[in-house]
C-alpha cells in the first residue's frame, strides 16, 4: 500500500513538472524577438543618423548597422537581398547604380542635403583662376553633372541648354578660360586638393573634413539646390513598403533627428524632410 502511494505521488509530482515546464515553454513562445532592419551606411553623418534612428524606433525594431568602406558595397548589397536598406546616396548616384546592375532599388525618403562645392589651395577667388587651370571633377556620371551646373551657374563655362544637372565635359560648350578637366573617383578628391598641379577640386563636406576644410573654406559653394541630391533612405521595389521599412523611415526623419543635423551637422547639410 505504500509503495502504490509512493507513486502515486511520484507520477504526480511529475506532471506537476511536465505542466510547469510546459507553461514555461509556452511563455517564452510568446516572446516575440525584434524585428532586425539592417542598414548600410559609410560616412560619419549618415552612421550617426541609422544609429540615432536605431534608438528612436518604435517597439517590436531594431536597427543594425552594417558599415561599408566605399561607395559600391552598400548597393551591392541591398540589390542582393543581404541588406533591408541603404543611407550613403543621393538618387541619381543611385539610378546609375540600377541601369548599369539591372537594379530595383528606390528612394523611401530624403534626408538630407549636402553643401558641396570646390575648394583651392592657391585661389581666394573664382575670378583668380588662371587660364588653362587644372580642375578635379567627380568620375562618376551623376556628381560630375552635378560639379559642371555649379560651374555654369557661376559663369565659368557654359554647358548645352537644357542639360541642366545631366550634364558632361562633352556637354560644355563654352570654356573661356580653357580649363583642363581631370576626373577622379569622389572618395579620392580630398586628396587631389594637395596635388601641385591641380587648381581647384569638387568635394562633399565629409570627405573635405579629412583635410581640415569646411564649406567656409570653399572657393565656390552650390546656390542652385536641387531635391534630387538630397542624401536618402534607400530600399528595393519589393520592401519599400513593408512595415519594417516604413518603421524605419519614420524613425530617421523623427525630431531627434533633425534636430542632430541642424546643430551638429548645420555647417554642412541642412535637413530635406
Amino acid at each position: 500500500m505504500k509503495k502504490k502511494l509512493l507513486f502515486s505521488v511520484l507520477v504526480v509530482a511529475g506532471l506537476a513538472i511536465v505542466g510547469c515546464s510546459g507553461q514555461k515553454n509556452a511563455a517564452d513562445s510568446d516572446k516575440k524577438e525584434d524585428k532586425v532592419i539592417k542598414v548600410a551606411s559609410h560616412i560619419p553623418s549618415t552612421v550617426e543618423v541609422v544609429e540615432l534612428a536605431g534608438k528612436e524606433i518604435e517597439p517590436g525594431y531594431k536597427v543594425e548597422l552594417v558599415q561599408v568602406n566605399d561607395n559600391i558595397q552598400y548597393n551591392e548589397l541591398l540589390n542582393a537581398k543581404e541588406i533591408d536598406a541603404n543611407f550613403a546616396q543621393h538618387e541619381p548616384f543611385m539610378q546609375k547604380f540600377n541601369e548599369e546592375k539591372d537594379g530595383n532599388l528606390v528612394v523611401v525618403q530624403k534626408i538630407y542635403n549636402a553643401k558641396v562645392g570646390f575648394y583651392s589651395k592657391d585661389y581666394k577667388n573664382i575670378e583668380d583662376l588662371p587660364e588653362g587651370a587644372k580642375i578635379a571633377l567627380p568620375s562618376d556620371v551623376s556628381n560630375e553633372g552635378r560639379a559642371l551646373a555649379i560651374l555654369d551657374n557661376a559663369g565659368l563655362i557654359k554647358l548645352k541648354d537644357g542639360v541642366g544637372f545631366n550634364g558632361t565635359i562633352k556637354d560644355i560648350v563654352e570654356n573661356p578660360k580653357n580649363f583642363e578637366w581631370v576626373s577622379v573617383d569622389l572618395l579620392n578628391l580630398a586628396e587631389a586638393y594637395n596635388e601641385k598641379d591641380i587648381a581647384m577640386v569638387y568635394n562633399y563636406p565629409t570627405y573635405i573634413a579629412k583635410i581640415g576644410l569646411t564649406p567656409k573654406d570653399a572657393i565656390l559653394l552650390e546656390e542652385k539646390v536641387d531635391d534630387r541630391f538630397a542624401i536618402s533612405l534607400v530600399a528595393r521595389e519589393d520592401n519599400q513598403d513593408s512595415d519594417e521599412i516604413q518603421a524605419l523611415k519614420k524613425a530617421m526623419t523623427s525630431d531627434k533627428v533633425r534636430e542632430l543635423l541642424e546643430t551638429k551637422y548645420s555647417e554642412t547639410l541642412t535637413p530635406a524632410f
